[in-house]
């Protein structure tokens, strides 16, 4: 009898082992209210990312003051007499109604005389530009133009020609200078003119070649109806050059967040022999200066 009862009690509490054994495993797979195992859960959404604000240009396309530096292009050499600066058609600071220079469109006839100031000076080469930047920052103005590089091309022979990294050193030089004395004036680069397609216009005409032999660009327009292979290697060497010092222009002036650079446009312009100086086929005519002008306000004003 002892026996029997012990077997009747095992298996008693084996199945109610088992018993509880089910109802464990229903409660974590199908009770009603119990929680899924993970791997059934659907997953926990990922929160979108908050976009960043977008930061507020600092390029104001309605600069209040201009000051210009440069060379003779921006003193507009040759466009209005032989052999003699004419500021009042500069692309850049000009009074001429007929070119519309930047600061015209800029500022207004009324502003010009006294918010616009012209610091270039015919001949200068890249060396010069630290010291007219720091003329440029005494005026304190909020535009900067800068045309410069073209004499640096310009030698009596390709081998005088600046050398890549002295350009790119004065240049970074003449930045830094502006910064100096005028930390949030904006800067407009012009890149250098394409010589090479300039004499290309120029050399068809009999006039302009007989004023490029009293020594005019002599790297580049030196026996201009020379088309043989050496004088083609010379030309395309300056070209190079003034390829490289755009290159610069650009790389140092993307340094700046308060530069901009013209994109090449400059260079890539096709001056015609309307745009060209009667009398040296090589400076901008008054028409030369007015395109000029209207390239660099397009930049400048550009959102």
């Amino acid at each position: 009898m002892r026996g029997r009862r012990r077997i009747r009690t095992a298996v008693v509490s084996a199945a109610a082992a088992l018993l509880y054994a089910g109802v464990a495993s229903g409660c974590t797979t199908g009770s009603p209210g119990a929680a899924p195992p993970a791997e059934s859960r659907p997953p926990t959404p990922t929160p979108s990312p908050t976009p960043s604000p977008t930061p507020a240009s600092l390029w104001d396309v309605s600069p209040a003051s201009v000051a210009a530096v440069g060379d003779s292009v921006t003193r507009a050499f040759d466009a209005c007499a032989v052999l003699a600066d004419c500021p009042e058609v500069s692309w850049a600071t000009g009074t001429d109604t007929a070119v519309n220079s930047l600061a015209l469109r800029l500022l207004g006839p009324g502003k010009v005389a006294t918010r616009s100031w012209n610091l270039a000076r015919t001949g200068a080469r890249m060396a010069e530009l630290p010291e007219q930047m720091a003329g440029a920052a005494a005026e304190r103005p909020e535009l900067v133009t800068v045309m410069m590089g073209a004499n640096d091309a310009c030698r009596p022979t390709p081998e005088l020609m600046t050398p890549v990294a002295d350009f790119r050193f004065s240049f970074e030089t003449a930045l830094a200078r502006l910064r100096v004395g005028a930390p949030k004036a904006q800067v407009y680069v012009s890149s250098v003119p394409d010589l090479k397609h300039l004499w290309s216009t120029g050399r068809h005409s009999p006039e302009g070649l007989k004023v490029w032999k009293l020594g005019i660009c002599g790297s580049m327009l030196a026996d201009a109806e020379d088309l043989g292979p050496a004088a083609e290697r010379r030309r395309t060497a300056v070209r190079e050059r003034v390829v490289a010092y755009n290159k610069v222009l650009e790389e140092v002036c993307a340094e700046d967040e308060r530069c901009r650079y013209d994109g090449g446009a400059v260079f890539g312009f096709r001056f015609d022999g309307g745009q060209l100086s009667p009398w040296d086929w090589f400076h901008p005519s008054r028409d030369g200066q007015a395109r000029l002008a209207e390239l660099a306000y397009r930049r400048i004003t550009k959102e």
